[in-house]
């Protein structure tokens, strides 16, 4: 494994929103500066989905760090109910991780200018990845997924129990940072649908031989919300060449975790796949 480039191309940051089937969505677009030239045009781009609770914001710098080791654009955008973007509708409709691949990834991309995508999930972020990269092969380059969840373990639920819990003895008020007044309504539509006895049987696992792109599929062993067996069963069920990668003394995120080791993997796996800018 390489070491991340100390040096490279500098970032450059703009935020904005753009209206897919009229919901507001909060996006960050990010641009390699001072590296090759090119046209303007995001033929290639890393494309960030963040976790059940989580945001632009809660990626800290690791778009900026992978947008500079790779030359590659990035777009980071907060999904419905989440940041800067509107409130959710509530309820939740089950399958939002299906309407999130079908209808509105592909939508935003469209809207960004984005032709062809490196998707780089966490969690939710990274189940959504999967199912586009299998609904959209001719847009999806690439998938990192990390800690995503393609089926349904005890563990998954328990540590959301855990987590549901600790939002009602305001331990997870931090949240209220990245999401303000929409706290509370992600948090329950989270918690509500996954702990469901109606969505035990929930599964992507048919969704997985479409997928034919590179997949790196990464969880921390540690992981409270799932356990390794989800790379394995990811890694099993794609119908391309597929990576795993467990990190030992990990657990969520493995991106603030691991930060250097993540990192590096991802810039290895694209390399490996001709996938960084040239």
């Amino acid at each position: 494994m390489t070491a991340m480039q100390a040096t490279g191309p500098r970032v450059s940051a703009a935020t904005g929103e753009f209206r897919v089937a009229g919901t507001k969505l909060a996006i960050r677009r990010l641009t390699p500066t001072g590296g090759p030239a090119d046209d303007g045009a995001d033929r290639l781009a890393l494309v960030f989905l963040h976790e059940a609770l989580g945001s632009i914001g809660q990626w800290r710098d690791v778009p900026d760090a992978l947008v500079a080791a790779t030359g590659l654009p990035a777009l980071v955008y907060d999904r419905q109910g989440h940041g800067g973007s509107d409130a959710l509708t509530l309820p939740r409709p089950p399958d939002y991780h299906r309407t999130e691949a079908a209808e509105v990834l592909p939508a935003l991309l469209d809207a960004c200018g984005v032709e062809r995508a490196i998707l780089i999930g966490h969690s939710d972020g990274g189940t959504i990845a999967l199912l586009a990269a299998a609904l959209l092969p001719q847009r999806v380059a690439a998938v990192v997924s990390e800690a995503a969840h393609v089926f349904i373990e005890e563990t998954s639920l328990k540590g959301i129990r855990e987590a549901e819990a600790a939002w009602r003895r305001g331990e997870l008020s931090g949240l209220e940072r990245y999401h303000g007044d929409k706290t509370e309504d992600l948090v329950h539509a989270w918690a509500d649908t996954w702990l469901d006895p109606a969505y035990h049987d929930w599964s992507t696992e048919a969704e997985l031989a479409g997928v034919t792109c590179p997949v790196l599929a990464i969880q921390g062993v540690g992981d409270h919300y799932g356990s390794p067996e989800q790379v394995a069963r990811i890694c099993a069920g794609v119908g391309g060449p597929a990576d795993p990668l467990l990190l030992p003394d990990c657990g969520q995120p493995p991106p603030r975790e691991q930060r250097d080791w993540v990192l590096s993997a991802i810039q290895d796996f694209l390399a490996e796949h001709a996938l960084l800018a040239r």
